[in-house]
């Protein structure tokens, strides 16, 4: 079942004296986060934050939250995991949530086989890097257009054309 609230960051720290907070982003790019007026300090949506501003710097994002007016108000939120709700969020096509993804069954397109579960992703620049678990060995995947052939999020599965030598090792 897919979460409706999901996990986009954390706030690290402040920034100034006037309440700002300086939020670490759990996604792709810090941009994502500036286009939100809410979000929740909660998984289920019941406590909501309304962002009035916000802005990258560097690596982080800047947030000026309502009610948030000195150091202190936003020294209190330090630590708090910030939450988006996907209706948010209209993803482009061939765009997934990372948490969606965790624990799919991967297949193997062509023959059916079951691959594993996909139990993280990495980042590395050129394209993500899936990992793949399956008794108890750990298979990393390029998250490609060649090897990803279907995404069904809903059904929870995954399937794969693997790149030979990836699933295929001798022991």
């Amino acid at each position: 079942m897919k979460n409706q609230f999901l996990e986009t960051g954390k706030v690290v720290g402040t920034h100034g004296i006037r309440g700002e907070v300086r939020v670490q982003p759990w996604c792709d790019d810090a941009q994502f986060l500036t286009q939100f007026k809410k979000l929740y300090t909660d998984n289920e949506g019941k406590r909501q934050l309304k962002i009035t501003a916000s802005r990258v710097h560097g690596n982080i994002v800047l947030m000026t939250i309502q009610g948030v007016q000195n150091i202190a108000d936003a020294e209190n939120l330090r630590g708090t995991i910030l939450y988006m709700d996907r209706n948010d969020v209209q993803l482009p096509q061939g765009a997934y949530f990372m948490q969606d993804l965790l624990d799919c069954s991967v297949y193997d397109a062509d023959s059916g086989v079951l691959l594993g579960e996909l139990s993280d992703v990495s980042k590395t620049g050129a394209n993500d890097v899936w990992h793949v678990k399956k008794d108890g060995k750990e298979y990393l995947v390029p998250a490609i257009r060649d090897v990803v052939i279907r995404v069904d999020i809903d059904a929870q599965k995954i399937f794969l054309r693997p790149i030979k030598g990836i699933f295929d090792d001798a022991d």
